[in-house]
């Protein structure tokens, strides 16, 4: 018996139900065979996260039904959904753990040994390298119970700054954009918003592929009463761009010129709220003066896009009367990932359409549970929306987890994850634990990922269901239950939280991750401060429970959630506690935002260079519940086509497959519909290269290419499209993968990778001739160890000794030669013994970890000699040079300091402190006296 309630390869999106106000129930379902029992779930393969049935027979997974009663998706669901779950019962899945032997070669082995070599490596690279030396690197796929878990192991176990998740290649600049505009993570609207919104802007957000029943939802609006207009910003014409009231094709990396463009228009207008502006939003007048610079014309030279069509676009924007604003990759993967994401926050700001029903703005995620990777801490922020940089969040931490304050890794921003994969590429980070993610074909400039992998001085673990790219150059390998083998909680965009009960046994010896992070710690004896086991839970439910409690007085407060409440209905939007029993349809309803100093995650950063704001500066700027109206100018990409490379490469996702296919690829249905890698290149340049429809072409970047077949329009000349699906797990005839191509370089806040935008150049592959296929040995030094490898806090140690020894004889001389000034001879000397102090109190930390002495600090005094100075500017310039000798001191303090707290030297931080402030005292008395003495000596002829 096989049915289905229709073929969604052919018909993606469904059969039109019209409506405004109530979105109609439409119940879809795909069986293979009569079910004996349904298991309540929701969809993981997008991150619209629609409820649904699992279908089970005689053990096995046999289809799924959407859930009418949820709020999600009413009953929809999309091919993706209606055909993933085959992938469960594929022959490719992972069923007992491997080893690499000593032949090379992966190698089956028991669940005891291959723990027994984690652990065991694990407790020799913390002796010898200390934490720093260990990372963690997730997923957007796991459930919230086990995000929560990895998080305290990492960060009160381990005590590793090293963690993130492949959400950084998603949906990083999601949160980015609005910590900068709100203070916080979390979406401000609701799908529900879409149900009566009069207008609906998609930035970057090719909708109709990536969530199809949000599409479908949309869909339904535009063929009902009163539909709402339109405005769709992607280069390329999809099936989201056909519907659209106006199309803006902006060029590939220029996002924000076009967004100030439009806010520019907006405000030129008069279509702005200027009441909620002035009462609920700073910087009005900033971000009005940045947007004045961009006029239609020349928005129109910077991106291509016609002034009538910007017009057309603006109108639309400022007359709505509620507006509903989605941004996706096509924002943040390209230039200017977090400073074009927040204009489009200012959009909504400066119309004051937010916190109110049909109005908001939804920072899209890619994957099912990514919100959690975020909330969870398993990105590498604290939990729940707390601030690394306030010690009150740490604090609270500290005490959740009953450990002392120190052992958490809070003395440095968290390492990204193209920045994990750095310091594994140069050979101090020594481990790297991979789970439920395959990087080997997700991560940008692969041939340099690969070897990044292989290095030998690199012990990884990948944690997978399936074999894949990544599985092949591990150590050890995991196999792990995935979907519909496991319980557990995830998150979707509009912060609504599904139950996914266990339907069938995964396969082999195949464990839940939760419990593999738990059997891990148990191992490694991870202890709270009063010899308590550090994970107090075993179950998933106690998870959660656990994590409940974590988010308690929080933005996401789960309090009001439960197994048992989440279970049989629908899902349930947070926050969800006393106060919303049922959940909040709205954050920011009272238009108080998440902007003071004891609730902000953050404290904001320079949208250009990333520099973060620092703390006394937030409290100094106070914006004390008022959102934030960051303007950017534009930043032209770094790197630009030219004759060598001259098209614009962008890439992207197709309905039918998700990520690296390690799931999608498995339904026979879902494959045939998109089996391989395709070239979009426009109609006129395909003409002038000679190229007809499935031509196979290379296409190259300056680090490395890739061949496919050529697919023929609706794309802007000038660019080509690839998906960035497939890899050589299933096929490795040729070089297919986009990611060959792509730029390892990031966004300066969100720090996620530019995977779209980059300079390529085509040829057309002549009948027969061959692929060539990438040399594994081009960059083979890449993977060699690092010999003599040694630490480096004796180098640090030797430029303070060097610098506070050339600070004191610097300041000893002025003093002698200036004794006439009549304060400067006794400050200088009482300054100089301050140098004289730090270099004697140095030599025990010094004897424990050694010094390198480079004389950088006594070259510098050579050119800095206050002797060398004579005349009326004297006195300034050789105050000058000891302000000078005196910084490089204070950035030895500061980087040491960083290395201190890492290696849990109480001593050597007391030491530290105390120099920091005889420091700040030198500084502020020489910048004190500079400034006194500037005046008369410049202006004042003598």
């Amino acid at each position: 018996m096989t049915a289905q309630s229709r073929d969604s390869i052919d018909n993606i999106w469904g059969d039109r139900t019209p409506y405004v106000g109530q979105w109609p129930d439409r119940p879809d379902y795909q069986l293979a065979d009569e079910p004996e029992r349904w298991v309540q779930s929701a969809c993981v393969l997008c991150s619209n996260g629609c409820g649904l049935d699992i279908a089970v027979k005689e053990g096995k997974i046999v289809g799924v039904r959407g859930r009418t009663d949820d709020r999600v998706n009413r009953g929809r669901l999309g091919p993706k959904g209606l055909h993933g779950w085959i992938a469960n019962h594929s022959d490719n899945r992972l069923t007992q753990p491997l080893i690499r032997r000593d032949s090379g070669q992966l190698e089956p082995a028991s669940w005891d040994e291959a723990m027994e070599l984690i652990v065991r490596r694990s407790k020799e690279i913390y002796e010898q390298y200390t934490a720093n030396a260990i990372g963690f690197y997730t997923s957007g796929q796991l459930f919230l119970e086990e995000y929560y878990t990895l998080a305290v192991i990492g960060k009160a176990g381990l005590g590793t700054p090293h963690m993130d998740g492949n959400t950084r290649l998603c949906t990083a600049t999601a949160a980015a954009a609005l910590k900068e505009s709100f203070g916080s993570d979390g979406q401000p609207g609701s799908y529900t918003d879409l149900d009566m919104t009069e207008g609906i802007l998609h930035v970057g957000h090719n909708i109709s592929n990536t969530q199809t029943v949000l599409w479908m939802r949309i869909l339904d609006r535009l063929s009902g009463p009163n539909p709402p207009k339109l405005v769709v910003i992607d280069p390329r014409r999809t099936a989201t761009a056909a519907k659209a009231d106006v199309h803006l094709a902006p060029r590939v990396g220029t996002n924000v010129p076009l967004l100030n463009g439009l806010l520019h228009l907006i405000i030129e207008a008069g279509h702005i709220d200027q009441d909620f502006i002035d009462n609920h939003t700073m910087d009005f007048d900033k971000l009005r003066q940045t947007v004045a610079k961009y006029s239609p014309e020349r928005v129109e030279e910077l991106t291509d896009v016609p002034v009538a069509d910007l017009r057309a676009a603006a109108t639309i924007l400022g007359e709505v009367k509620s507006l509903v604003s989605t941004v996706l990759q096509g924002v943040y993967q390209s230039n200017q990932a977090t400073a074009a994401a927040v204009q489009v926050n200012n959009i909504n700001l400066i119309r004051g359409l937010i916190g109110k029903p049909g109005s908001g703005v939804l920072q899209m995620n890619g994957q099912p549970t990514a919100q959690n990777t975020r909330e969870c801490g398993a990105d590498g922020d604290l939990p729940a929306f707390r601030n690394w940089e306030n010690p009150d969040h740490v604090q609270q931490l500290a005490d959740l987890w009953n450990i002392e304050k120190e052992q958490l890794p809070a003395w440095k921003p968290p390492t990204h994850a193209l920045e994990i994969f750095r310091y594994a590429e140069k050979g101090t980070l020594k481990m790297l634990w991979i789970s439920a993610t395959n990087p080997a074909v997700s991560l940008p400039d692969l041939h340099r990922v690969r070897a990044m992998l292989a290095r030998k001085d690199l012990f990884v673990v990948a944690q997978d269901g399936f074999h894949t790219e990544t599985t092949l150059l591990a150590d050890v390998v995991l196999p792990a239950a995935i979907w519909g083998e496991k319980t557990g909680c995830f998150t979707n965009v509009d912060r609504t939280v599904h139950i996914s009960h266990k339907a069938i046994e995964p396969p082999g010896e195949a464990r839940a991750d939760l419990d593999i992070w738990l059997d891990y710690a148990r191992r490694m004896d991870f202890r709270d401060k009063d010899g308590e086991p550090l994970i107090k839970w075993n179950t998933p439910e106690e998870a959660f429970d656990a994590w409940r409690e974590c988010t308690r007085g929080q933005l996401c407060d789960y309090t009001g959630m439960s197994y048992e409440k989440l279970s049989g209905g629908s899902g349930i939007q947070w926050p969800c506690n006393e106060q919303y029993p049922h959940g909040r349809e709205h954050l920011y309803s009272d238009h108080v935002f998440r902007t003071f100093y004891d609730t902000a995650e953050n404290f904001g950063h320079d949208l250009d260079t990333g520099a973060a704001v620092t703390p006394k500066t937030f409290k100094a700027l106070n914006p004390a519940g008022r959102a934030l109206l960051k303007g950017a100018d534009y930043v032209v990409p770094h790197e630009i086509v030219d004759e060598d490379y001259p098209l614009h490469l962008t890439t992207g996702r197709v309905v039918f497959q998700f990520h690296t296919r390690t799931k999608t690829a498995h339904s026979r249905e879902l494959n045939e519909a998109a089996p391989d890698a395709f070239i979009q290149l426009n109609v006129d340049d395909a003409t002038r290269l000679g190229v007809e429809e499935g031509d196979i072409l290379q296409i190259e970047s300056r680090r490395g290419w890739a061949y496919a077949p050529a697919c023929l329009g609706d794309i802007e000349p000038g660019h080509v499209f690839m998906p960035f699906h497939y890899g050589y797990w299933d096929n490795d005839e040729r070089p297919r993968a986009v990611n060959e191509m792509t730029l390892y370089e990031w966004d300066p806040v969100s720090k996620q990778p530019y995977f779209k935008y980059a300079a390529v150049r085509l040829r057309k592959m002549q009948p027969g001739e061959p692929f060539e296929m990438d040399d594994p040995m081009r960059d083979e030094h890449l993977k060699e160890a690092s010999e003599n490898p040694r630490a480096h806090v004796a180098d640090y140690l030797g430029l303070l000794d060097d610098s506070s020894r050339a600070t004191a004889q610097a300041l000893f001389a002025v003093a002698e030669k200036h004794k006439a000034e009549p304060d400067i001879g006794a400050i200088c000397k009482m300054l100089a013994r301050f140098s004289q102090e730090h270099s004697e109190d140095l030599q025990p930390c010094i004897q424990r970890y050694g010094e390198t002495q480079e004389k950088e600090a006594d070259k510098l005094l050579e050119v800095l000699q206050p002797s060398h100075h004579k005349g009326p500017l004297s006195l300034l310039r050789d105050l000058h040079d000891c302000w000078l000798l005196a910084q490089e001191s204070h950035i030895s303090i500061v980087v040491l300091k960083q290395a201190t707290q890492a290696l849990r030297d109480d001593e050597m931080m007391e030491l530290l402190q105390r120099m920091s402030e005889h420091n700040s005292r030198q500084l502020a008395w020489l910048k004190t006296r500079i400034k006194q003495t500037a005046p008369q000596s410049l202006i004042v002829p003598s």
